[in-house]
């Protein structure tokens, strides 16, 4: 039996965004800046602190993109947003919305944050840290 792939933005399930290709980071940057300054809010993450997670941005670049939001992300970027896209779900999955707001920002006694935040790590460890906790809460909510 066959399965029918839907589009969703453009895109079927079957295949990864081609962050490469202009086009598809022009059209995915509105609205991950929208999403990542919602959670920056939510996360109540310095300024400074949402630069070093999108990768080390200059402040003049940050405060144009929260000011605007038109510009078009790089490919660094929009990963590093979907991560933190991803970990704010399973955040909000796992835990009502006060704890799972104020999460990142606290001390963690998993071996893998050594008693740092999990801000902390990924702001330390760039996409492979990222990675690691979203993989990290995926495997918490899976029952693992």
């Amino acid at each position: 039996m066959a399965t029918m792939q839907q589009a969703v933005v453009g895109f079927s399930w079957d295949t990864a965004v081609d962050l490469s290709r202009k086009e598809n980071r022009t059209r995915l940057s509105p609205a991950a800046i929208k999403g990542l300054l919602r959670i920056a809010t939510l996360w109540k993450l310095r300024d400074e602190d949402t630069r070093v997670l999108l990768g080390g941005i200059s402040s003049g670049s940050f405060y144009a993109l929260k000011n605007r939001s038109t510009k078009t992300l790089d490919e660094d970027q929009l990963t590093r947003i979907s991560l933190l896209i991803g970990i704010y779900k399973a955040l909000n999955i796992l835990y009502g919305q006060k704890l799972a707001d104020a999460w990142i920002a606290l001390p963690n006694t998993n071996p893998m944050f050594g008693g740092d935040s999990p801000l902390n790590y990924v702001k330390k460890g760039g996409i492979p840290a990222f990675l690691r906790v979203r993989q990290l809460l995926d495997a918490r909510r899976g029952g693992r």
